[in-house]
């Protein structure tokens, strides 16, 4: 288990397509122990394995007061017409958040660590996590649920930071 050097905004391996976990074995659950162990040290409550520069569908989340939750190739089946606006941020721009709009429930199909099937449905910050982290796995960095001009802006405070260190 250790804390892996994490990819950062603007890298392009953050717009890559994930591709699916076919091998469920122990160096999955390597894999899941690291993306754990980097999100607690970055500090974050969700990570993906791209963020670590692994392009696999894994997805590691731990919301307050809540255990660790692992998900393998996780796709959202179903989503509420009901919208709710949330506070977003990435472990991979760290120091940034903007409101972002989604929908308020999901339910989500995924593998564990030993491949076997589930299903969950989620709401608050819960569904917005699993929205997030599966955009990502699907190459859409958060800032572009954006509106243009505020991912622009976002843009510009992080390059003028990021040229500030």
């Amino acid at each position: 288990m250790t804390a892996r050097p994490l990819i950062l905004f603007p890298d392009p391996r953050l717009r890559q397509v994930a591709a699916p976990v076919t091998r469920f074995d122990a160096e999955l659950s390597r894999l899941a122990d690291d993306l754990v162990d980097t999100m607690r040290a970055a500090p974050g409550i969700g990570i993906t394995a791209p963020h670590i520069g692994v392009a696999l569908r894994l997805v590691a989340l731990e919301l307050p007061d809540t255990r660790v939750r692992l998900y393998a190739n996780p796709v959202l089946i179903w989503h509420s017409l009901e919208m709710a606006r949330h506070a977003e941020g990435s472990v991979s721009m760290p120091g940034f958040t903007e409101e972002v709009e989604r929908p308020a429930r999901v339910r989500v199909h995924y593998q564990d660590l030993d491949g076997q099937v589930q299903q969950e449905e989620a709401d608050g910050l819960l569904a917005v996590c699993h929205q997030h982290e599966i955009d990502q796995l699907d190459g859409i960095f958060w800032i572009q649920r954006l509106s243009r001009l505020k991912r622009e802006r976002l843009v510009k405070r992080h390059q003028k930071q990021s040229a500030a260190r």
